[in-house]
């Protein structure tokens, strides 16, 4: 295997291939593996289309518009439409055992077959394997027949909470508090360090683009994915999304070429849950707002798009009793919806960047879709449709209706032949599907993936999930979390006997405390639980994986029979991890010390609880104080539940 590896216009003087007829021009940073090298007015360019030439879209000194137009001019339809999707990339494994790397064999066949480039990783290994792994996909892209560099993207990977879909394991990176933990904090300074530092670990593995933030505004407090949003505030959302996206990024201005492409999600109103269940299931498919409720769903996004965020991800929902401009909504999913894409967020937010769909919108609802299957039969991925609105059209008409909408590439497609069927078939102008790769190969210049795919393994290995990074991560747990209750001062003594529940011993002992198995010996209980949930819908594949349901502990809660056996008098600290809101009236009652957190170790709880850290969180979410206060509450307006045992914003001071 050839490799050239140059690194700038020094060592280029040095060698003397900088001339003297370019003195003003900085080379290019290049890394190739089988793609040959050629010179031009002393400058070196990676020969893409191995033609011995500089065809413009080698050419890395002109703009990325440039760039992209003459390479769009160059393909075929069919490569084409492998920009406009994106598809998986299989691990080395069978299903259900862990990965060490990707199946190329079928890398192969997505990539250099079929001219797939935009790729998802759900691979979850060691960093020097990861960046390997993807080293290797981009190996495999560039033997392609114009050497376009692959987009490997991923979910979330920083987060304390992973959730198929949603975020994925994070192995050796630095775990975070969850989303609503960085709203609680408030910090938009932090918020920016925290995307750098996602920044330098995704590219330092050799993933370009992070299909997030979610910023969806947390109004209905029984939807699943409130945990990952920032919360239920939309001014905090806002300043938060433009301080994540710009660390992200690298800028305030747009994706620099060592940045990761922000994909800002879901535009909008996924939150306003019409039942409280998730629209990935047919059951909870439907959002209610109206038009007020709408301005507050969309400021976190235009707060996250004055950092110009290269993606955004239209939401599954269908929006219901929503009226814009006098008009009532076109009953389909947002992706399929011409009004708020191409009117709304293109027109009125100005957004330029690519729109990509969120995953499955395109595939057949079929029998097990809608009705779930069969009682004995387990949930598969391979019955997962959200084509919302739109099931009775066939796939190449889905393909169509999204592009007319205002769609660039479609998640969670393998196959794009449905597209190419649609421009051959008339339903959809090959002009519309020009603009739209230029958009998505735009990002690919701008991320300099066309000079240097490729990632350093060992330097991902050292980087990556270092001391500092943990430690910043263990602070931000701590920090975020929430003082709902307390009687006198944080901080247990050294040798501090604790009853525990829900809570790792080793843990008790690292913080000086002593662990205690008899509730007579105690000094305190120390309780540590996560918000209810129901199982519903288990016949559903993400039915039986979301949290669901009633927000109520209910009486025979273990946590609750727990501290109902305590002696009255022993002191007791709880600790809720609150995925969604809950209600927490059982916990007021008896706890002397009450904290929400939002993604934290036993570790950072006790550096809390013995002073080594202060909780400085506000609740990003109010707290109800009923059930009954939950369903009578609209599902897109924030914090308007009557009575709430905790607004929104809350934190005990001292009295």
């Amino acid at each position: 295997m050839q490799r050239w590896i140059l690194v700038g216009a020094t060592a280029l003087a040095a060698s003397g291939l900088l001339t003297a007829c370019n003195p003003q021009v900085d080379q290019a940073e290049l890394e190739t593996r089988d793609v040959p090298l050629i010179e031009v007015d002393g400058l070196q360019f990676r020969d893409l289309d191995r033609n011995g030439g500089l065809t413009p879209y080698e050419d890395w000194r002109l703009t990325p518009q440039e760039r992209a137009e003459d390479l769009v001019a160059r393909m075929t339809l069919e490569e084409k439409a492998g920009q406009m999707v994106v598809g998986g990339l299989a691990g080395n494994s069978p299903m259900g055992q862990p990965a060490t790397g990707y199946d190329l064999e079928a890398v192969s066949a997505l990539v250099a077959e079929t001219g797939v480039t935009h790729v998802i990783s759900r691979l979850a290994t060691g960093n020097f394997a990861l960046a390997e792994a993807n080293n290797a996909v981009q190996q495999v892209a560039e033997n392609g027949r114009l050497g376009i560099p692959a987009v490997i993207m991923t979910d979330p990977r920083h987060g304390f909470t992973e959730l198929a879909g949603a975020s994925v394991e994070g192995g050796q990176f630095a775990q975070f508090p969850n989303g609503v933990g960085i709203a609680a904090l408030d910090d938009p300074a932090f918020a920016e360090t925290y995307g750098a530092l996602v920044r330098g670990d995704l590219r330092a593995t050799g993933f370009t683009m992070l299909l997030g933030p979610q910023i969806d505004l947390a109004t209905e407090p029984r939807w699943p994915r409130n945990f990952d949003t920032f919360g239920e505030d939309a001014d905090i959302s806002a300043r938060t999304a433009e301080a994540f996206v710009r660390g992200l990024q690298g800028g305030p201005d747009g994706v620099e070429s060592d940045g990761v492409a922000a994909v800002i999600k879901h535009f909008a109103g996924y939150s306003a849950s019409a039942t409280g269940f998730d629209a990935h299931n047919y059951y909870g498919r439907h959002s209610r707002l109206d038009a007020s409720e709408w301005e507050q769903h969309i400021r976190p996004f235009e707060g996250a798009l004055a950092a110009r965020p290269a993606g955004v991800m239209p939401a599954y929902s269908i929006l219901q009793e929503l009226e814009l401009d006098g008009a009532p909504m076109e009953q389909v999913g947002v992706g399929y919806n011409r009004y708020l894409l191409t009117e709304v967020l293109r027109g009125e937010l100005g957004f330029e960047g690519v729109i990509l769909s969120d995953w499955a919108i395109t595939k057949d609802c079929s029998v097990e879709c809608v009705e779930g299957h069969p009682e004995g039969e387990p949930p598969s991925f391979a019955t997962v449709s959200t084509a919302w609105g739109v099931e009775v059209l066939s796939e190449p008409q889905r393909f169509a209706k999204g592009v007319q909408a205002g769609l660039d590439i479609f998640g969670g497609v393998d196959d794009p032949s449905p597209l190419i069927e649609a421009v051959e078939s008339g339903l959809l102008d090959e002009a519309l599907v020009d603009a739209a790769v230029t958009r998505v190969l735009v990002q690919a210049f701008e991320l300099g993936l066309f000079e240097d795919p490729f990632v350093d393994p060992a330097q991902a290995e050292a980087g990556i999930g270092t001391a500092d990074e943990w430690t910043m991560g263990l602070q931000a747990q701590a920090e975020s979390m929430v003082l709902l209750e307390a009687e006198g001062d944080l901080g247990l003594a050294e040798g501090t006997k604790v009853l525990l529940f829900g809570v790792d011993e080793a843990a008790a002992r690292a913080a000086g405390l002593e662990p205690v198995r008899d509730a007579s010996e105690a000094d305190v209980a120390v309780v540590r639980t996560r918000s209810p949930s129901e199982m519903l819908h288990p016949q559903y594949m993400f039915g039986s994986m979301h949290q669901e349901g009633s927000l109520a502990f209910p009486a025979d809660h273990p946590a609750l029979v727990f501290m109902a056996n305590l002696p009255a008098d022993l002191p007791v600290i709880a600790d809720v991890q609150l995925d969604r809101p809950a209600v927490l009236v059982p916990f007021k009652e008896r706890a002397t010390t009450l904290l929400a957190s939002f993604g934290a170790s036993d570790r950072a709880l006790f550096d809390v609880l013995t002073g080594e850290a202060q909780p400085r969180g506000r609740l990003p979410f109010e707290l109800p104080s009923s059930m009954a206060a939950v369903e009578a509450q609209r599902p897109g307006a924030p914090a308007d539940s009557a009575d709430p045992l905790y607004p929104l914003g809350y934190r005990h001071t001292a009295q």
